[in-house]
């Protein structure tokens, strides 16, 4: 039976359950009773209380400190040397000097056709453009005076025409009758005044601060680095700067290449276009416009405004009293004490011991040293190791199929059905296309798309 690689998909149904087991499993046949080796890996037990730790390693109980004593280093002092310093270079010395002649150039010359002469020609703007007389344009606009109305503005508002004037109605008074204090004076007790009692509070422990007592001991104000570092004395490093070497001439005096070759050339300056002298008119300038001239000033009077009908001034006295000011007096009221309630858990008064519960019945065991997984007999280096398993000595190389459920009309396949794990089944259409070394292949081979 053909073994799909790919996973099954159980998209049909649900209910079965899932196949789990592989083809090494199926066909991998037991030998005896070969047990698998056993693993050295410790089981998972919770570690017994083996006392408390030391915390001392082997490196610090072997570590034995030496004193290292390291030389000194002096640094040599500078002295500068003697001499003149020679500042020649390469260029200086393998620079040949040599005569340069003056460049020709390969542009011609630049020609200028400029004369003297003054241009008399007309332009065409100005032997086409004419100057016409505009006349002015009379205004459209009647000319009738002003006269004001003589009877009174008659369109009365909405306000005006729906407004009726009422006589206002003082509002009813919701103030209470005349209501008589009680007599006798106020009784401010209450029930926690009288059924308080007062407790004397007990001082406070304060803990009296230890003096500071200096240490009797010089301090140690040496580093490690200070200690151990004491350096040492080294050559001066010598300088990679090359020997300077004099040279006998100095190729930066003299002419250079631009000016042996340059040839100064005669230019013209530019004409430049002189502009036409501004001339002020000699006319004076009419600011009068339409509007100034033909506006006629009228004389009206402010209309008069549009307010309603004064109303009624009430001329009686103002009553200015509330029921607030009415039912309100001040009552002379002493403060509350403090309502503290009883501790239900008294106060310690002795010193605190600082014990706890663990350093109290702690107890501390010799710790045991941890057991060692190495075997005991290890096998020799002059034996030959044997490698050699069940599986290399009767393993049979096997021709890889390919799954007719990627392309089965490349391979010859025809689609039969699909069963509830999600396999498609599909039966080869011409058997002679399988070889006689390969394997019979079943009518129907079972793969997933």
């Amino acid at each position: 039976r053909h073994r799909c690689c790919h996973k099954p998909t159980k998209i049909y149904d649900d209910s079965l359950q899932p196949c789990h087991k592989t083809e090494y499993l199926e066909k991998y046949p037991g030998y005896g009773n070969v047990c698998p080796p056993e693993s050295c890996k410790p089981k998972p037990q919770f570690p017994q209380d083996q006392g408390r730790m030391d915390g001392i390693s082997t490196f610090k109980s072997d570590y034995l400190p030496h004193d290292v004593k390291t030389p000194l280093r002096t640094q040599a002092e500078y002295r500068p040397k003697s001499g003149k310093i020679d500042l020649g270079t390469v260029y200086q010395r393998d620079y040949n000097p040599h005569k340069v002649g003056p460049v020709t150039l390969a542009r011609p010359r630049e020609r200028k056709h400029t004369s003297g002469a003054k241009v008399d020609t007309i332009p065409t703007y100005r032997d086409h453009y004419k100057l016409l007389k505009g006349q002015r344009t009379e205004s459209c606009k009647v000319e009738r005076p002003y006269e004001p109305p003589s009877e009174r503005f008659g369109n009365p508002s909405t306000f005006q025409d729906d407004y009726i004037p009422r006589q206002p109605n003082p509002p009813q008074s919701f103030k209470p009758c005349d209501a008589m204090p009680p007599e006798g004076p106020f009784d401010g007790n209450t029930i926690h005044r009288t059924a308080y009692v007062v407790h004397e509070l007990q001082p406070t422990f304060v803990r009296p601060k230890e003096e500071y007592k200096p240490s009797d001991q010089p301090f140690e104000d040496l580093t490690t680095h200070q200690r151990d570092f004491k350096g040492t004395p080294g050559e001066q490093a010598k300088s990679c700067k090359p020997e300077s070497r004099k040279l006998g001439s100095d190729p930066f005096k003299g002419t250079t290449e631009f000016q042996d070759r340059y040839q100064p050339y005669l230019v013209t300056t530019p004409e430049f276009h002189k502009p036409r002298e501004y001339v002020p008119p000699t006319d004076k300038m009419d600011l009068n416009s339409s509007n100034r001239l033909d506006y006629i000033l009228h004389k009206a009077a402010p209309r008069a405004p549009i307010r309603p009908a004064p109303g009624r001034k009430t001329t009686g006295p103002f009553q200015g009293k509330t029921t607030t000011k009415e039912d309100f007096q001040p009552w002379s009221a002493c403060p509350r004490g403090i309502i503290k309630k009883e501790p239900q858990i008294q106060k310690p008064t002795g010193r605190f011991s600082g014990l706890t519960t663990f350093r109290s019945h702690y107890i501390p065991h010799q710790a045991d040293p941890p057991r060692s997984f190495k075997p005991a007999h290890a096998v020799g280096t002059a034996v030959p190791f044997k490698d050699e398993t069940l599986y290399r000595t009767e393993y049979t190389p096997k021709k890889q199929e390919v799954c007719p459920g990627i392309h089965p009309d490349a391979l010859g396949y025809v689609y039969v059905n699909t069963d509830s794990q999600g396999h498609k089944f599909y039966r080869q259409v011409s058997p002679e296309r399988s070889g006689s070394s390969c394997n019979a292949i079943p009518k129907e081979v079972a793969g997933v798309s």
